[in-house]
């Protein structure tokens, strides 16, 4: 399973140039990163001989010595890692290639800085090696860029976020040192080179954001730890008062991750793992073999908006078991209980009409599994009555939400959550949270994160446009699985479109939302319409039935942020070709020597219907053959898409 290569050098003249100076390259060696140690440790980069980031500091500030000020090197060294992954849950392939090459120098007042090069990025961390607890006060990172780039920069208005933004287009130097951003944010060199920036590792930490400096650097920014809180409502916990540092924490440690995927295509950015490869593995004594993927039937989107019933719909058993029902008949994992099945404020008592026990036992007649959405803090405040209620009701999963905050407080909380849910063989989906760092890994029952701008939003804005939709699988979408809870049956063109909370509809085409369940990744992936909605539907359901949540193989046919995606992923013995497009009719040709065989291949594809140009429902299927090496030309409307099975 795995194929590791080490090589220990010291003094090896090509990485050790002179005093003070370390270069690491990848092993394709079109990326080159160069370490200084004069006076203050810095990094620059270097793509195919260019220099992209100047020196940028790298410091770690103690509350009793800076780290990274006047290093003194005891140490260096290189390894070549060359080996195999196998993920527990999928996600994008069945196996990753891991290869790298990593430089390791030890310096004399107990810390190590790693940077790891990959042919698709690199990253660097600090591990400490003190005996007693330390007081991290504050991080320098800075990426000082070589000329003055755009980026695509989610602006926040403060540490108090759900991490769901657009994204701005502007110049760097633009950007003043009172605006920052979340993460992922990507810079975009104007030559087709990007560079995306997050992180990996997160723990007993706070999350990394960027802020501007009127100049082509950004800078690091972190929220300090809470030090006062006010609660206002179930949901609302607001720090209003803070430490002066970022955390206390273990003196014997490694830190987060910087993270930095540089990609001169378009689809290696969607292809790409690196946060996934440098978060820490699960637990090998752990058993996480119980962990399923799938499709959820999902109440809070439609409002519960059932018809042709005999029941009156809503928040109660006789909606549930509608909802089981459909599951269990079109093939779909699970359904969610969201807002509503409990009293807000008390996980431990059910709301009038819904009985959770009943519930559960008719979806397990049904081979269906419930999920339950919670608030955070109601479930901190009643945590292990809560969860072992759970546990003993035979719930596969929580939804957790309106955490908003990535301090380090609330990273713990994260870690809490998902360990002890993993005890409990229990999913979790977290909402209202920080994008993902990694834990999806350490924690394979962490199954997918919120953390975007997702079709929630088009039941109270019109910001969820096609052009969003092909601009995250970017930049969101390469930090990990999100849930953007596609699977809109009302499709609206961009005049048509109104934002109607409980009878909500999407931008865009039909296919444009078929295709998301190609494009987006999310091993817990929603279906957010109406069972009903989706019984009139059934060309649109025959699609959904089947599509797989997780790949063994993905490869990105054709590309470009913001405008559009096409992608082909492998599940079994069945290929799925997903396409979308922003508001621009498009037509893309697809090349299909991705296939294996020089066989004949059934095709049966979901396409924008010749008036979906005027109306987005209109969509058409259409089943044919196609051959290795084929390509196909296919013709996308207004905010249109494209989906195909082939087998």
């Amino acid at each position: 399973m795995k194929r590791i290569i080490s090589l220990t050098v010291l003094f090896f003249l090509p990485l050790f140039l002179n005093a003070g100076q370390y270069n690491v390259e990848s092993p394709s060696k079109k990326l080159k990163v160069t370490i200084n140690t004069d006076n203050q440790l810095s990094y620059s980069v270097f793509y195919n001989n260019l220099l992209i980031i100047k020196p940028s500091k790298i410091s770690l500030i103690l509350d009793t010595e800076i780290l990274g000020k006047d290093p003194s090197v005891k140490n260096k060294s290189i390894d070549y890692v060359d080996r195999e992954l196998k993920p527990v849950v999928k996600q994008k392939y069945a196996v990753i290639g891991d290869e790298f090459n990593e430089l390791r120098l030890d310096f004399e007042n107990n810390f190590t800085l790693q940077v790891r090069v990959y042919n698709e990025g690199f990253g660097y961390r600090i591990s400490t090696k003190f005996d007693d607890s330390i007081t991290v006060k504050d991080e320098i990172f800075e990426a000082n860029f070589a000329n003055d780039f755009n980026v695509y920069f989610p602006q926040e208005d403060s540490f108090v976020s759900h991490s769901e933004r657009l994204y701005k287009y502007l110049p760097i130097s633009k950007i003043d040192g009172k605006s920052f951003c979340s993460l992922p944010a990507l810079v975009d060199l104007n030559n087709s080179l990007k560079v995306a920036i997050t992180e990996s590792d997160l723990y007993d930490y706070a999350g990394l954001y960027l802020r501007g400096t009127n100049s082509t650097a950004l800078k690091g920014v972190f929220p300090f730890y809470p030090a006062e809180t006010e609660i206002k409502s179930d949901r609302d916990v607001y720090v209003t008062k803070r430490k002066d540092y970022i955390v206390r924490t273990n003196g014997k440690r490694n830190f987060p991750w910087r993270v930095f995927v540089i990609s001169d295509n378009d689809g290696m950015l969607i292809e790409n793992t690196m946060v996934y490869k440098l978060a820490q593995p699960d637990d090998p004594d752990i058993d996480f073999s119980w962990v399923k993927p799938g499709k959820v039937a999902w109440d809070w989107w439609n409002a519960n908006n059932i018809y042709k019933v005999d029941f009156r719909a809503g928040i109660n058993t006789d909606t549930y078991k509608y909802y089981i029902d459909f599951a269990s008949q079109h093939g779909i994992e699970y359904v969610i209980l969201d807002e509503g099945w409990y009293k807000l404020g008390n996980l431990l008592e059910e709301s009038p009409g819904i009985n959770v026990r009943e519930i559960v036992e008719y979806a397990k007649e049904k081979n269906v599994g419930i999920i339950l959405w919670v608030i955070w803090k109601t479930l901190d405040d009643q945590f292990e009555e809560a969860m072992n209620l759970f546990e003993k009701l035979g719930v596969k999963g929580i939804k957790v939400d309106f955490m908003q905050r990535d301090d380090a407080w609330m990273v713990n909380y994260y870690y809490k959550v998902a360990r002890e849910a993993a005890r409990r063989k229990l999913l979790v989906d977290f909402h209202g949270a920080y994008k993902p760092t990694g834990l999806y890994r350490t924690y394979p029952n962490v199954i997918t994160s919120e953390g975007v701008l997702g079709l929630e939003h088009n039941k109270w804005s019109n910001n969820v446009t096609p052009e969003h939709n092909v601009t995250i699988p970017f930049i969101r979408m390469l930090a990990g699985p999100m849930d953007y809870t596609p699977g809109a049956m009302n499709n609206a063109i961009k005049e048509n479109f109104r934002d109607i909370f409980t009878q909500p509809m999407s931008q865009g085409t039909r296919c444009h939302q078929l295709a998301m369940y190609v494009i987006f990744e999310s091993p817990l992936q929603m279906l957010a319409d109406s069972p009903t909605n989706y019984l009139r539907e059934k060309e649109s359901l025959d699609f959904l039935s089947i599509v797989p949540t997780v790949w063994d193989n993905t490869k990105v046919l054709d590309a470009k942020v913001g405008d559009y995606v096409a992608i082909a992923r492998k599940s079994g013995n069945k290929w799925f070709v997903g396409a979308m497009t922003d508001w621009s009719p498009r037509t893309l040709k697809l090349d299909f020597s991705f296939l294996e065989n020089e066989r004949d291949y059934k095709i049966t594809i979901y396409q924008d219907g010749i008036n979906a140009d005027r109306n987005g429902n209109d969509y058409k299927v259409v089943k044919s053959t196609v051959k290795k090496g084929d390509q196909i030309e296919i013709n996308l409307a207004p905010g249109g898409g494209w989906v195909a099975i082939i087998e």
